[in-house]
């Protein structure tokens, strides 16, 4: 899809890439509970990542990525980036071997289809390992994200997301994009 200056390649989910899929994803949802809760938060979010949780979101993510080619994009870093080890070998491994390429990163946006839960795009993750923040890669997958969802049949054109208020990073991030508030967003217990 597009190659990063840090040698990164920002392309579309493959069904093997699902176990190193998987490593990131728990990096955003523990990410989520650390950085932006309490020990409550965390606790809750660690408790959420069970085998049978893995199993039925990834069934999720490949159907997505089947329905709708392009919503959900991974970077994959390939050898000689300069990172040295880090990251996950898209069979799950932890990148240390030479000449391997692994995911430090993806982007998923919501399936056409479910365009109308909000009357629009949907960014409804975006992750990157720490090694590989502030180096571009972040926009290479918010580029392919952008482009995907134009690509999309949507009521509105806009793309909407839920940050967490304390998440400071990814706020500044979303702003430099010239994301707006827009709305509020509350939640309770069932």
């Amino acid at each position: 899809m597009s190659e990063t200056p840090d040698g990164v390649e920002v392309r579309p989910f493959e069904p093997g890439d699902a176990a190193a899929f998987w490593e990131l994803k728990r990096g955003f949802e523990l990410g989520i509970g650390e950085g932006t809760g309490g020990d409550d938060k965390l606790s809750k979010y660690e408790a959420k990542l069970t085998d049978d949780y893995r199993e039925r979101y990834l069934s999720w993510v490949e159907r997505c990525a089947t329905d709708d080619p392009g919503c959900v994009v991974v970077a994959e870093a390939v050898s000689g980036d300069g990172h040295g080890d880090g990251g996950i070998d898209s069979d799950g491994g932890d990148g240390d071997d030479d000449g391997d390429a692994r995911l430090v990163g993806y982007a998923f946006a919501l399936p056409e289809e479910m365009t109308f839960i909000w009357d629009a795009a949907v960014l409804n993750e975006l992750f990157l390992d720490a090694d590989y923040r502030g180096t571009g890669v972040a926009d290479e997958l918010m580029a392919a994200v952008l482009d995907h969802a134009r690509s999309q049949d949507l009521p509105l054109d806009r793309i909407v997301l839920d940050v967490d208020e304390a998440n400071d990073r990814a706020r500044a991030f979303y702003d430099r994009y010239g994301f707006d508030h827009w709305g509020e967003l509350v939640a309770r217990d069932l």
